[in-house]
């Protein structure tokens, strides 16, 4: 056991220790870019339900009330690949990055009692855009634009779930978001010899809550009901760092004279965000569950956004429809009716509104639909799988100076269950 901890520790450190582009959408441009799902490769594949999802064998990132089924101590490490294609009416561009997406552990503590910690990205940015300003009479490029960003947030959870009377079972998760943004403005005219640039760097850091509860009742035909609930309790991200503003010269790209050097802070106030299910299904067999997020309009203060002319936040809402079936769970004779069979669909309403020109009088929602399906292969005798999901769906439109982004994502997740705690056995 202590050689598993160890090798899990060590993992951690290199995951926190090793930076990563896991973004490449002109939306994660936006407040400290977007934001990440709690969800592992098999709540991806299912159109990111999980509030009432709950086995033995999977750890649930959204609920912490749904790990009271857990029987084995398992191990949870994911990894996404993302590809978009961004179309804004007049051009396409595409582009891709790999990351790792979540690593966790849950361990059951006793009957109807588990405890889960584990690392994930919190929000995510990834952008470089161009905005052509100016052209001639020839239509070459004479006064430009270039938009730069990368980091993000990262999350550090733990949590605990407990079923306090049959079937009903309760969760509270503390998580501390911690991280690193950059972000730069290149203005270049051609018929000056020096450019124009703005940095800032800034560093992130909150402590959150959440609870969850769930319900399970069995119905007739060995059916199963379940009614369940997440509630990320309100909290703010506190943003503080440097800003510059300096000349740059275009032939070398030296630095000259500094025109602003100070300190800026800012504010991202995330209001209480709900996410309620429903899910009907049979143990080991198959399940269906439906999930109903919202959440208030966040807010941005401080230094850091007080530039956000293009940009204001209205209310969040999502709704995610999914499930799996296993043909049959302890088939001996085939490997594929041991198999889980996952799909979803999932409608977001991201919350993020954009006016590309700037005159705050034509906003528009930012909007997401996907749809996902996936597998989940059995590796071992303990009941570890490799789970393989896929998503398509589409963000935004081409109107009004926006951006569609048509993407493709590809999440890979492993399962790895185990006794950790058994007593010994004396012959």
């Amino acid at each position: 056991m202590i050689k598993k901890i160890i090798v899990i520790i060590t993992l951690f450190l290199n995951v926190i220790s090793f930076a990563q582009k896991s973004n490449t959408s002109a939306y994660s441009f936006y407040g400290i870019g977007e934001t990440n799902k709690s969800i592992t490769a098999d709540q991806f594949s299912m159109g990111g339900i999980g509030a009432t999802l709950s086995d033995a064998y999977h750890i649930n990132l959204l609920n912490p009330a749904a790990n009271t089924s857990l029987f084995f101590t398992t191990f949870s490490l994911g990894g996404e690949t993302r590809n978009i294609s961004a179309d804004d009416g007049v051009s396409k561009e595409s582009a891709s990055t790999t990351h790792l997406s979540y690593m966790a552990v849950g361990i059951p503590l006793g009957k109807g009692a588990s405890f889960t910690f584990g690392l994930m990205p919190n929000t995510t940015v990834g952008y470089s855009l161009i905005s052509n300003d100016e052209l001639n009479d020839d239509g070459d490029v004479v006064k430009g634009t270039l938009y730069e960003g990368n980091g993000g947030s990262n999350k550090v959870f733990f949590g605990f779930g407990y079923e306090v009377v049959k079937g009903l079972s309760v969760g509270v998760q503390g998580n501390y978001i911690f991280g690193d943004i950059e972000n730069s403005i290149l203005n270049e005219n051609i018929t000056n010899s020096l450019a124009t640039k703005y940095e800032s760097n800034s560093s992130l850091n909150s402590f959150a809550v959440n609870t969850g509860f769930l319900y399970k009742k069995k119905i007739k035909n060995d059916l199963e009901l379940s009614v369940g609930g997440n509630f990320e309790l309100s909290n703010e991200i506190r943003a503080k760092g440097n800003e510059y503003l300096y000349s740059i010269s275009r032939s070398s790209g030296v630095a000259k004279d500094t025109i602003l050097s100070e300190e800026g802070t800012g504010y991202i106030k995330n209001p209480l965000k709900t996410t309620v299910g429903v899910g009907l299904g049979k143990e080991n067999k198959w399940y269906l569950g439906l999930d109903y997020a919202k959440q208030k309009p966040i807010e941005l203060e401080g230094t850091f956004f007080n530039s956000y002319t293009k940009v204001k936040y209205t209310d969040y809402s999502r709704i995610s429809l999914g499930g799996y079936y296993i043909p049959k769970m302890n088939s001996i004779t085939s490997y594929w009716q041991r198999v889980t069979y996952r799909a979803g669909v999932k409608f977001e309403n991201t919350g993020l509104m954009i006016d590309p020109s700037g005159s705050s009088s034509n906003f528009s929602e930012i909007n997401d639909f996907g749809i996902s399906f996936g597998v989940g292969l059995p590796v071992s005798k303990q009941l570890s799988n490799l789970n393989f999901g896929f998503e398509f769906g589409k963000r935004g439109k081409a109107k009004n100076g926006l951006i569609q982004e048509n993407y493709v994502n590809f999440r890979l997740g492993l399962s790895l269950n185990d006794k950790w705690f058994k007593k010994r056995e004396i012959f």
